[in-house]
């Protein structure tokens, strides 16, 4: 098979964008065209300030230097997909919100629909690379789908290439990947396409951190990788509770684990929960499969992951009411970010708005600042979390605040919900001068000094510390 020149991403998200920016980047021979059918997105990528339609630290740098040299974003999908040689297809898969396994398995429409399209217009041989999180043997389904539906002398070979990025680090983990995974059928044209990949990868990964394996385990792989991080997480969360309830230091129990260096430091920090557009989906669809496959307890396992996040997010909640004498109707409480995580805009699966539903449905007055999600995506969330409270109603009960002094004044309670620097930076006296008295703080991401916040004059709660106050 000749060199790939010429590749196309269908779907410009969170993925798509940041994985072909830099791929174009590090092989400015091959021309990387990203394609959407959301014009307004493709707009903003191609915005002249680079205005865009994700915040990720380190993407603006990238697409500026690639952008109309070998980078090119674009709504004309069919005439894309007709010159390249590799397509990506990296489109969202929601969990399923009705019919057959609603709540566990994939949306796998955008899949089919992106590779419906690719068999229609096609009409030269393709590398299809899936690169969007999917259950196991999605692969053969897009197989069966590109062969009933492709022209005569049309031959596609199907790559499984899941993504291992980080939100906040994604640009890094792109420049210095822990391993990029790429699976293949094991035929003579599926490792032939395989090895067509990794060279486009070893124009900047080393040969060794590029893992070559069967179709099915890069998929399971992908699903197995996010599940066993957030067990880590629900794990420490859990351990967090009992510290709450003994007396005990969930950053001291943490710190002394993590010295075992079979299991190590990292995703041990206890938080409110854990979010994302992954982590709970990949368990959801791992339950799923394990059900689909006669294994419920294998299913139950994994269920209980998501059962703890949960439980960690109404814990929390309850812990501001019950502090705050047992009721919050019509107090103030200040929620100090909505985003999942720090340094992205992404808000799927966002902890905060768990933790404000609870605040509105015990009638508080929520005051909300998040310094890159967009106000728009914050109503947006608010009322799929509360389908049935109207819009105008919700915006009675909510404020969002254009900075962190002005989200906390005449607040009862401050509530940290994402982990962004600046949180730890605030002018904390300050925010005491301006909210009611007693003034409370409760701090879900472990990150302010509690000694520091009691010596101005808060009541101070850190998830995971048995001291109050």
């Amino acid at each position: 098979m000749p060199a790939v020149t010429r590749v196309c991403c269908i779907g410009a998200g969170y993925v798509g964008g940041p994985t072909c920016a830099v791929i174009a980047l590090k092989c400015p021979h091959i021309k990387v065209t990203i394609v959407d059918l959301n014009q307004s997105r493709i707009d903003a990528w191609n915005s002249p300030d680079y205005n865009l339609p994700i915040y990720e630290p380190g993407l603006d740098d990238v697409v500026r230097q690639a952008r109309d040299r070998n980078l090119f974003f674009t709504t004309d999908i069919d005439r894309s997909i007709q010159e390249a040689d590799l397509i990506f297809v990296s489109v969202n898969t929601p969990t399923k919100k009705s019919g057959v396994g609603a709540g566990f398995a994939a949306d796998l429409n955008y899949v089919e629909s992106a590779t419906r399209r690719i068999a229609k217009v096609a009409t030269s041989n393709k590398i299809v690379v899936e690169k969007s999180t999917v259950p196991c043997r999605t692969a053969e389904s897009m197989r069966t789908i590109l062969e009933a539906n492709s022209r005569p002398n049309c031959r596609f070979d199907i790559l499984s290439n899941p993504e291992f990025l980080a939100e906040g680090t994604a640009i890094n983990d792109l420049f210095k990947p822990d391993r990029v995974l790429i699976g293949s059928l094991q035929t003579p044209d599926g490792i032939t396409a395989s090895d067509a990949l990794v060279e486009i990868y070893a124009n900047w990964v080393p040969k060794e951190r590029i893992l070559t394996v069967g179709l099915w385990s890069s998929e399971l792989s992908k699903l197995a990788a996010n599940a066993m991080l957030a067990q880590r997480i629900s794990s420490v969360n859990a351990l967090s509770a009992i510290c709450e309830a003994t007396g005990a230091n969930i950053d001291e129990v943490a710190h002394a684990v993590g010295y075992d260096s079979r299991i190590g430091p990292k995703f041990l920090r206890a938080s409110v929960g854990f979010g994302g557009s992954c982590f709970q989906k990949d368990i959801l669809n791992l339950v799923y499969l394990s059900e689909s496959l006669h294994l419920p307890e294998v299913a139950e396992y994994w269920k209980q992951v998501v059962v703890m996040n949960e439980y960690q997010k109404r814990r929390f909640s309850k812990t501001v009411v019950d502090t705050l004498f047992n009721t919050i109707t019509g107090k103030r409480i200040a929620v100090l970010g909505f985003a999942f995580k720090a340094d992205t805009g992404d808000t799927r699966e966002s902890p905060a708005i768990t933790l404000v539903r609870d605040f509105l449905l015990e009638k508080a007055h929520v005051s909300i600042y998040d310094p890159q999600v967009e106000h728009t995506q914050i109503w947006t969330d608010l009322s799929d979390a509360l389908p049935l409270v109207p819009l105008h109603n919700l915006q009675k009960q909510v404020d969002i605040a254009s900075s962190a002094l002005d989200c906390c004044k005449n607040a009862e309670a401050v509530v940290i919900a994402t982990e962004w620097r600046e949180f730890r930076e605030i002018d904390w006296e300050a925010v005491y001068r301006g909210m009611n008295k007693p003034a409370f703080v409760f701090d879900g991401r472990l990150l302010v000094d509690a000694r520091k916040l009691r010596s101005i004059g808060f009541k101070v709660t850190v998830i995971g510390r048995g001291e109050r106050f």
